[in-house]
């Protein structure tokens, strides 16, 4: 090898290698695995040119000549994302490893630095094949909704010595599952235990449930093995999942309750090869009871733990469970014969240790004051000074003594999802009440309690209470809930036990979420910038937990796709979300078939709100099965998800063609969602049917069906032009109005509080400069001019629209729903208009994003009213504190702030638009921006001083990119310190519009530029 050969060997490292964008995943059962890995270098300008991809049986056998499973060859090609499997069949439970070779520009060859591995699952879907003659078990004697979560164990004999285990698991509910008296959790190479969050998670059960996959090997000792798990209700026995409308809609929801089960199989291998089996059946020993400490649990309501009834040892070897009841098969395969069991082998739900949140302050009060004269004339809690810890400082333990007279609340500081982990002391039976609050009651009229009590009323039915019941261990108890979650900052605490007290000697908040990479941060200069971004980024963890859900507080929580669509593009920012929504697909796709006629829905999965106020094929809802996989694709390169997807995506739009023919209308829709300014729904449910076939064209094209784009291309078109003959008119001058008020009346529940429809509406011509749809460029920028003003609010065009909602806000402020709030700072940007952006980032007053967090907010809003200090709180039929869709201005923050986007044309950022966009009135002068991609981790950084914009850029290996770099004219621009022109590697192809364009290879880059125009305020 040559010298040259050498030191590139030492500056070009291939690693990350995935299968299924898992590191040495287990239990994977796809046909063709999806391989995946990432080039970094020292080094700019290096590009894969070729790979070769080597699975083989052993890892002796990882090379050229002995590769017995697959050796694709030498490849051309510089993708390195979504390479699908070519080899031979893969047998279930099995552990393959693999390797990869990549061949740089020069044709240099780097073999990738681990030897990474995966391992089959069952490799069957009817929850029958190759699971051992495992049943679905229940407690046999057990009413459906009696109290106690049933526990089930199974101890067996092992008849050698074990080299590995594993257990493939799944429930009808949740499960805590336990070997030899451990707690199953997921063990990563060189990691602590993690503990799962009520595994299997959510689907639609009569068509798919998901089992997990564990190595249970370090478990296996002592000549026995005792497979034990209780059951908790979860989503499967809950009213989650019941219609208010219309109760028991949902296929496999029951008014009268769902009996749990267990489906499980172990698989033992011995070192002499041989193989045994553990399965849950009717007739090798397996025992429940419902005896134990959880006596009730509910996603909603909370948990109820009686620690004075814990079971010792009885997931241990050696228990007698002589007295505890058999176990009968649940009829779920008789229910459900074509349901699917499918395995489950990315992030699941877990509590994150790093996240924990501390107590910031601990208030105690006995009784309220000033009930006559408070303006609710429900009074103030009357704070016991001498007791009240105001500034805790995150201590973990903040000890502090509870009587039965006491009522404590809890501030942690952030706005959370997950459970509180306590550790208590006291008298046994002693029984410990909490509850939980995103934010404390005003003197307002609509607080539900005194003024610094916990408000409660936003969570409508939802108990969203804990119960424990101290076992009286003189050194103290810790306890955790494990079948329940809420969405909180705050947890009051009381003892419910009369003539008694408690020592607290600590509260700790335990994070939830479906642990996904966090791959992308946003810091700015600006400091309440940085809170909304933390805002943004904390709604998104607790409400990604399984599935993506609205809110995770009140007796709601469900998969709403509009939601869902709108902020995906953030979530693929934000983190590696996206085998998280190709999975929540699969069940929007379930709900397509179970739920409709061919159209996706409202919400997903359930039949629950479906189709929300009676609205079919609801646009800007029911479309995410359209945007989703186009999200994804953008973002990640593959198209997997496209192809899994698209005879259903092809059903919806054929389905919506079926209901409004040669019209080209949408089917319907609810409109924009919580929005200050109307648009008629017909409008919105036009531009998404739009938007699809437009979609759907690029989609088409992605996966080879040039007939099919062709089709679709052809739909936009004529969609396009009924939009125009429908909402465009024009006078006798060539003025423009765009008619968005044109449309049926549609009567909102009075806690909708929508504005009137309005011509020329923020919503409505968004959408039509998003879509062009628009027949010539006066139309365009008439329009523009239109947003604008509107945006705008100036006093001249409050005066010119005296009926218009906006003159009671003001200036710079928004006025869109959901269906605009991802929309409107991308339009404000494509059309010139940045510094407007700006202006409705910064704006403080409602409705605004930073209204939220100068009252006090640590996650986004649903309403841009949900609070205010002028009116209190917002309506309690529907106001949460904790929504994430708001935050979708993050993809406006990444895009165009911090400049970091993908090329369209080049989806999974495998050639990225770097297009930083300044603060031209300067309050915000510098923003570091990361986000790590499929290729691997983009940075752009950006500040100004004294009229000169530094930027620093890392892309990595193996992309490209084109810079947008702010300059007043090329000769201003340095590269390292150097003239632009001199420096390998940059080439200067134009510039436009105060922005010098240039083409850079992968590697880092300080550019230094001249900028004018620019009022810098410091």
């Amino acid at each position: 090898m040559s010298t040259k050969q050498d030191y590139l060997k030492s500056q070009v490292r291939i690693n990350n290698l995935k299968i299924e964008n898992v590191h040495n995943p287990l239990g994977v059962d796809a046909e063709k695995p999806r391989f995946s890995w990432m080039m970094e270098a020292d080094l700019r300008g290096q590009k894969q040119n070729a790979y070769q991809i080597l699975v083989a049986s052993t890892s002796s056998k990882l090379d050229e000549k002995s590769a017995d499973i697959w050796n694709s060859g030498k490849v051309a090609s510089d993708i390195s994302v979504a390479i699908t499997y070519h080899g031979i069949s893969l047998e279930p439970s099995t552990k393959y490893y693999w390797t990869v070779i990549v061949w740089n520009q020069d044709d240099i060859p780097f073999q990738a630095e681990e030897t990474a591995y995966f391992e089959t699952g069952l490799k069957s879907t009817d929850g029958t094949k190759h699971w051992g003659g495992a049943k679905w078990i229940s407690m046999d004697g057990k009413d459906v909704n009696s109290d106690g979560a049933p526990l089930f164990r199974k101890e067996s004999k092992l008849t050698g010595v074990v080299r590995e285990a594993r257990l493939y698991i799944s429930a009808l509910g949740v499960y805590d599952a336990y070997l030899n008296g451990q707690k199953l959790g997921i063990v990563n190479q060189g990691e602590k235990l993690k503990m799962e969050f009520m595994p299997p998670g959510w689907t639609n059960y009569d068509s798919t449930i998901h089992y997990m996959t564990y190595d249970v090997t370090p478990y296996m000792k002592d000549g026995a093995v005792t497979l034990a798990a209780v059951l908790g209700n979860g989503w499967w026995n809950s009213r989650i999942s019941e219609e208010d409308e219309s109760p028991a809609i949902t296929n496999y929801y029951s008014g009268e309750g769902n009996e749990l089960a267990l489906l499980a199989k172990l698989r033992i291998t011995y070192e002499d090869d041989s193989v045994e089996t553990v399965v849950t059946d009717l007739d090798s020993g397996w025992k429940a009871t419902d005896s134990g400490p959880i006596r009730t649990n509910d996603i909603y309501d909370g948990e109820t733990y009686d620690a004075t009834m814990e079971i010792q040892g009885w997931n241990e070897n050696g228990f007698d469970d002589s007295s505890w009841n058999k176990v009968k098969e649940h009829p779920y395969r008789k229910l459900y014969p074509d349901a699917r069991v499918i395995s489950f082998n990315w992030d699941t739900a877990q509590i994150i240790d790093d996240l924990d949140q501390l107590p910031q302050s601990i208030t105690f009060y006995q009784d309220i004051t000033d009930q006559e004269s408070s303006k609710n004339r429900r009074g103030t809690i009357n704070i016991d000074s001498s007791r009240t810890v105001f500034k805790a400082e995150g201590e973990k333990d903040c000890s502090v003594t509870i009587s039965d007279k006491d009522n404590v609340i809890f501030d942690l500081g952030q706005n959370m999802v997950g459970v509180p982990r306590i550790t208590v002391q006291g008298e046994k039976g002693t029984q410990v009440k909490m509850r939980f609050a995103e934010i404390l009651n005003d003197d307002s009229e609509g607080a539900d309690g005194p003024e610094g009590s916990i408000y409660t009323a936003n969570l409508r039915t939802a108990k969203a209470t804990d119960y424990y019941s101290l076992k009286g261990s003189a050194e103290g108890e810790t306890y955790q809930p494990v079948f329940t979650f809420h969405g909180f900052r705050y947890v009051e605490v009381t003892v419910v036990s009369p003539n008694t007290s408690v020592q607290m000697k600590s509260l700790i908040g335990k994070v939830a979420m479906s642990a996904l990479e966090e791959t992308g941060k946003i810091v700015t200069s600006h400091p309440d910038v940085n809170q909304l971004f933390s805002n943004i980024s904390w709604g998104h963890r607790g409400n990604y937990l399984w599935i993506p859900t609205d809110c995770p507080q009140r007796d709601e929580r469900i998969g709403w796709s509009g939601d869902t669509q709108l902020f995906a593009n953030t979530a693929l920012y934000n983190m590696d979300a996206g085998i998280f929504l190709e999975n929540w697909m699969e069940m929007l796709k379930d709900s397509q078939e179970a739920y409709g006629e061919g159209t996706f829905h409202s919400a997903s999965p359930s039949a629950r709100f479906s189709d929300f106020m009676g609205v079919v094929g609801n646009g800007g809802w029911a479309d995410a099965g359209i945007v989703v996989p186009w999200t994804v694709w953008q973002m990640t390169g593959d198209t997997t998800i496209i192809e899994k997807n698209y005879s259903a995506m092809v059903k919806f739009i054929d389905w919506i063609w079926s209901q409004t023919k040669e019209s080209y209308r949408g089917p319907g829709s609810i409109g924009d969602w919580l929005n200050f300014e109307g648009t008629a729904k017909e409008l919105m449910s036009d531009a998404y049917y739009a938007y699809d076939a437009k979609l759907m064209e690029k989609m088409s094209l992605a996966i080879g069906k040039q007939e099919e784009a062709e089709k679709y291309s052809r739909l936009f078109e004529k969609i396009k032009r009924e939009f125009i003959k429908n909402y465009i008119e024009l006078d006798t001058n060539g003025k423009l109005t765009l008619k968005s008020s044109k449309g049926s009346p549609f009567t909102m529940p009075n806690f909708y509080s929508s504005a009137d429809v309005v011509d020329n509406s923020q919503s409505g011509l968004l959408w039509s400069l998003k879509l062009e749809l628009y027949e010539n460029e006066d139309q365009k920028n008439q329009m523009i001019d239109l947003l604008v003003e509107n945006i705008r609010n100036e006093e001249e065009y409050k005066r010119l629209h005296p009926d218009s909602n906006r003159v009671n806000y003001a200036e710079n402020t928004l006025a869109v729903g959901f269906l605009g709030v991802n929309v409107i700072a991308p339009v404000l940007s494509e059309t010139g208009h940045s510094d407007l952006a700006y202006s409705l980032l910064l704006q403080d007053q409602m409705p605004s994003w930073l209204y939220s967090v100068k009252n006090g907010a640590t996650t986004v809003w649903e309403r841009w009213n949900s609070y205010s200090i002028e009116d209190g709180f917002g309506d309690v039929a529907m106001n949460s504190f904790n929504h994430y869709a708001y935050g979708a201005i993050a993809e406006w923050m990444y895009k165009y702030m911090a400049g970091i986007s993908n090329d369209e044309a080049n989806p999974g950022f495998k050639h990225i638009h770097l297009q930083p966009n300044i603060d031209e009135k300067g309050q915000i002068t510098s923003v570091n921006g990361e986000y790590r991609s499929v290729y691997g981790t983009i940075k752009s950084e950006w500040k100004i001083e004294d009229a000169v914009f530094h930027y620093n850029v890392s892309i990595p290996a193996n992309t490209t990119a084109t810079v947008w770099l702010p300059a007043s004219d090329l000769d201003v621009i340095k590269v390292d310190g150097q003239p632009a022109g001199s420096q390998d590697g940059v080439t200067i192809t134009g510039h436009k519009d105060g922005k010098a364009i240039l083409q850079i290879g992968s590697g880092e880059y300080v550019f230094e530029s001249t900028i004018q125009n620019t009022i810098l305020i410091n």
